[in-house]
C-alpha cells in the first residue's frame, strides 16, 4: 500500500548519476516492479515540470497521483514523496488550478482525496490558461507602453527600437493566434 513504503524507498527524483546509484543501492533490492514503474513515472513528470519551468515538486505530486490506482490524501502524498506539508499543500493547490488534479470523494472519509486528471488535453489547456494566457494578456499592456515610450526616444535610437518593438508585437500576435490552435490540436 502507498502509505506503508519503507522510508529509504519513498519516491524521490534523481538529481544526478551518483545520487541514482546510491538510491538504487538502497532501494532496488526491495522495490517491486510496480514501485520501479511508479518511480519512473514520477521522474517523467518531474522532467516535464522542469522543462516548462515549474517546480519539480509539482511533477512529483502529479506523477504519483497519475500512477496511483486509488485516490490519495495530502498526507499520503506528503509521506510517499517525503516532502513538507506546505509543499504538498501548495503543489496540490496549484495542480488543482491547472485542472491537473481534482478532489474525489471517498465514502466514509472526511479528508480530501486527490486523483490526477487522466486527460492530457485538460492538463495542457489548464496550464496554458493559468500560466501562459496571463503573460500574453500583460504583454498587450507592455507593448502599448513601449509604443508610447518610443515617442520619447532620441531620433538616433528610434528606428532600431521601433524594429524591436515591432518584432515583439508580431510575436505577441502570433502567440495569441497559435495558442488556441495548440490547445485544439492536443487530443491525447
Amino acid at each position: 500500500m502507498i502509505e506503508n513504503s519503507p522510508p529509504a524507498c519513498r519516491i524521490r527524483t534523481i538529481k544526478s548519476a551518483d545520487a541514482e546509484a546510491s538510491a538504487n543501492a538502497e532501494c532496488t533490492p526491495s522495490l517491486s516492479a510496480r514501485e520501479e514503474i511508479e518511480r519512473e513515472v514520477v521522474d517523467v513528470f518531474v522532467r516535464a515540470a522542469r522543462l516548462v519551468g515549474l517546480p519539480p515538486s509539482l511533477g512529483e505530486i502529479f506523477g504519483l497521483l497519475y500512477v496511483s490506482p486509488e485516490p490519495l490524501t495530502m498526507e499520503q502524498v506528503r509521506l510517499r514523496l517525503d516532502i513538507s506539508l506546505g509543499s504538498a499543500s501548495q503543489g496540490l493547490r496549484q495542480l488543482r488550478a491547472f485542472r491537473a488534479v481534482r478532489v474525489q470523494n471517498v465514502p466514509g472519509e472526511r479528508k480530501d482525496h486527490y486523483v490526477a486528471e487522466p486527460s492530457f488535453r485538460r492538463l495542457v489547456s489548464g496550464f496554458i490558461e493559468e500560466e501562459i494566457r496571463p503573460h500574453l494578456e500583460s504583454g498587450e499592456a507592455r507593448l502599448a507602453n513601449m509604443r508610447s515610450l518610443l515617442e520619447k526616444v532620441s531620433t538616433e535610437d528610434e528606428p532600431f527600437l521601433r524594429r524591436k518593438v515591432d518584432q515583439l508585437e508580431k510575436l505577441h500576435k502570433t502567440g495569441d493566434k497559435v495558442l488556441p490552435m495548440l490547445v485544439g490540436l492536443i487530443k491525447i
